[in-house]
């Protein structure tokens, strides 16, 4: 199993992040796209990239702005999120040798990404997802989107893993089934997140668990929902998900969000699991 780290906003400079990957004895950092500093057009700079991690023996994995919504009914908007993803496409196909050579060649490159909820419209007694009542348009964003990424990513060592987070809608679901008949594509299961909302996710996780392939691991409570603990700070029961991770030979992101919470996290998995 490989362990790896996000990006985290405590760390100045993409350097620091390196450096603690390093420093804990990690394997890989998920570069956030979300962050200024690794929009497309920075992460373009893939030679850099690749000496920085080759330096420090390292490789790294991306994670999609969490904004990117492929199916918003504005073309121009939709069009940018795809030239997003085309152009990271290109930086991760440029990054599978750094993966080979520090990583496990089994395993594919990922790039991470959230399915967009979409806006609702606030209804006397209810609200309504947009998405729902115009999910003709929405499937059709999602069918092309599938399509299009077959032909970027092509027969390059790439994937692009869908992750749970607040709970996958309805249509979302109907999506991700679109685009899991495509073998670019696979999931990313966070454990935490499925935790804070009571497990909803889990039988359609479990439906397709033969395509997890990426895991974002931290500890997390129900009541009250609270994500992004350290490992052994809350209720989930790590060692059965540490244990389906390595029978999926999943790449795991210790997605916690501050330096000291990463730091209990790794020292909980090397009493716990490297012994």
């Amino acid at each position: 199993m490989q362990f790896g780290m996000p990006i985290l906003i405590e760390n100045k400079t993409l350097a620091d992040n390196i450096a603690m990957c390093r420093g804990l004895g990690l394997s890989f950092v998920e570069l956030n796209m979300n962050f200024p500093d690794y929009q497309v057009d920075k992460l373009e700079w893939t030679d850099l990239l690749a000496k920085m991690g080759a330096d420090a023996g390292i490789y790294f994995t991306i994670h999609l702005d969490e904004n990117l919504n492929i199916a918003d009914f504005n073309r121009l908007v939709s069009e940018a999120y795809l030239e997003t993803v085309r152009r990271t496409i290109e930086v991760a196909k440029k990054l599978v040798p750094l993966k080979n050579q520090f990583g496990d060649p089994s395993r594919p490159m990922t790039v991470n990404m959230h399915m967009n909820h979409g806006i609702y419209i606030t209804l006397p007694d209810r609200k309504v997802r947009l998405y729902e009542p115009y999910f003709p348009l929405y499937v059709d964003a999602f069918e092309r989107f599938r399509d299009l990424c077959e032909e970027w990513i092509g027969d390059s060592d790439v994937r692009i893993v869908v992750e749970n987070t607040d709970g996958f809608r309805n249509y979302e679901m109907r999506a991700i089934e679109l685009m899991l008949m495509s073998p670019v594509f696979g999931l990313t299961w966070d454990i935490g997140h499925s935790k804070a909302v009571g497990e909803t996710d889990m039988p359609f996780l479990m439906e397709h668990s033969d395509r997890i392939l990426h895991m974002h691991v931290h500890d997390a409570t129900e009541t009250p929902a609270a994500n992004h603990l350290a490992l052994g700070d809350g209720e989930l029961d790590l060692e059965a998900r540490l244990a389906f991770a390595y029978e999926r030979n999943a790449r795991c992101v210790l997605e916690t969000k501050t330096v000291e919470a990463l730091g209990k996290s790794v020292a909980w998995l090397q009493e716990r699991v490297v012994k």
